[in-house]
């Protein structure tokens, strides 16, 4: 496990936004906790092949490219995965630890091979890319092996941040959902993956599962001469983090408990399922590698009922890594609290930044549930949920999402969330709308009050 250095790291910010005054009675308190970390990494930083100023790359990617045989449908295809790992290669910046891996029905280390990582440097990037052009279409898909590989590969690095970049453009068709699924579970907290499916005849669930089990972004890549551009922007990315297993530590009081904890920006995120206990009344719940970035988590705390006049602490929140003696060090934290009150304007206020999340995560819900609809063929279902996810994509400000929409119904009012159904919809289309529909648009600054302090 990586452990936490003072010298590598930026440095972290808890703000809570919630409406802390409950009426009497009342028993959920719900808040969203904003992390934000400045001054350590270099997300968004182009062509860096050295780090920062008194800086020491400490990372291992592994990149896991499809080679099954529809790689080669067209056969433009396996080209621009060539393209677009070379590119990834290119954004490595020296001493970063690496691994090329071409995927079938099983795992091959395409370079540098032997089991090993290599280190990333002027001749090694240029060796990397001349393997690249041995790679060729043929096989089958089992995404359970390739991950396993990278695991096994990535854990050889005495490195803080391990990351994977998978790149499928078809279905697990060659191993179990279970086998998939225990490899997943394998890897899950020993590296991170972003998951990318390009063109259109993968599965979206699948590669998003991927990503939501390790922790990355998952997206469509539909035409496969954008690839090189997004593996870029991913690896840039990842040269940008520098704390790993980060944990959001949540306290609750004798009486308390917490009712569920999800991301919320930049995209949706259950994280209820995925605690582990950290002492007396104390849960960890696992968010990652961490650079220059902000994120939001909704988090909804159940208290014992009280009077009006009462007051408590709800919560403490904290963001706590593993410390370099083994010990757990705490990066920063906020409070939620409570307060009953029989002042009814104050007790049923919702907070900006709660309702905003609490929208958003029901804005991908019935997106996800529309689209099933319509694949079930109900008709009036889908109409429904998506017609529901037009209007509060409207009221959210979520133009992006809005605007994949619109590719799937035709919208007739947007506030009343009319829609009717294309008769017709590009896979692409489809597909996208599915594959984002987590992503998430931020409070306005306008509509959102000063957080709590404390």
């Amino acid at each position: 496990m990586a452990r936490f250095s003072k010298s590598n790291a930026p440095r972290f910010a808890v703000d809570v936004y919630q409406n802390e005054y409950l009426p009497a009675g009342g028993r959920d308190v719900n808040a969203i906790v904003t992390v934000t970390a400045t001054g350590g990494g270099t997300t968004g930083t182009t062509g860096a092949h050295l780090p920062g100023p008194g800086r020491t790359p400490d990372a291992a990617v592994a990149v896991m490219v499809d080679c099954s045989g529809s790689m080669d449908y067209p056969p433009t295809k396996m080209r621009n995965a060539r393209e677009a790992t070379a590119a990834a290669i290119d954004t490595l910046r020296d001493g970063v630890h690496f691994a090329v891996i071409g995927g079938t029905h099983r795992a091959v280390e395409v370079y540098p091979g032997a089991g090993r990582l290599a280190v990333a440097d002027e001749a090694s990037r240029e060796q990397a890319k001349q393997a690249l052009r041995k790679l060729s279409a043929g096989g089958g898909t089992a995404i359970g092996t390739w991950l396993r590989l990278a695991d096994r590969l990535l854990a050889t690095a005495d490195v803080a941040i391990r990351h994977g970049i998978l790149l499928t453009d078809g279905r697990n068709e060659h191993e179990s959902a279970d086998e998939l699924r225990a490899a997943l579970e394998a890897c899950s907290g020993r590296f991170t993956c972003d998951a990318r499916g390009v063109g259109t005849d993968w599965e979206v669930k699948e590669v998003t599962a991927i990503a939501s089990a390790l922790l990355g972004s998952a997206d469509i890549v539909a035409d496969p001469s954008g690839l090189a551009d997004d593996f870029t922007r991913m690896m840039e990315t990842v040269m940008g983090k520098e704390v790993a297993d980060v944990s959001l530590r949540l306290w609750t009081p004798m009486g308390a408990e917490v009712a569920f904890v999800k991301q919320v920006a930049p995209a949706v995120e259950e994280l209820t399922a995925r605690r582990t206990e950290a002492g007396p009344r104390a849960g960890d719940y696992p968010t990652g590698s961490w650079g220059d970035e902000s994120r939001d988590y909704h988090v909804c705390v159940r208290v014992p009922a009280a009077g009006v006049g009462q007051e408590m602490l709800a919560a403490r929140a904290s963001l706590v890594v593993p410390a370099d003696d083994g010990s757990v060090r705490t990066l920063a934290q906020g409070l939620v609290r409570a307060l009953w009150t029989d002042d009814l304007s104050a007790s049923t206020s919702i907070n900006p930044q709660v309702a905003h999340y609490t929208g958003q995560a029901e804005l991908a819900e019935v997106i996800q549930q529309g689209l099933d609809a319509r694949k079930a063929g109900d008709d009036d279902g889908a109409t429904a949920k998506l017609g529901r996810a037009v209007q509060l994509a409207g009221a959210l400000g979520n133009e992006d999402t809005a605007k994949l929409l619109a590719k799937v119904v035709d919208v007739v009012d947007v506030a009343a969330g009319t829609v009717r159904l294309k008769a017709r919809v590009a896979d692409a289309d489809e597909m996208t709308l599915e594959t984002r529909s987590t992503k998430t648009v931020r409070v306005k600054k306008s509509t959102s009050r000063e957080p709590q302090q404390g």
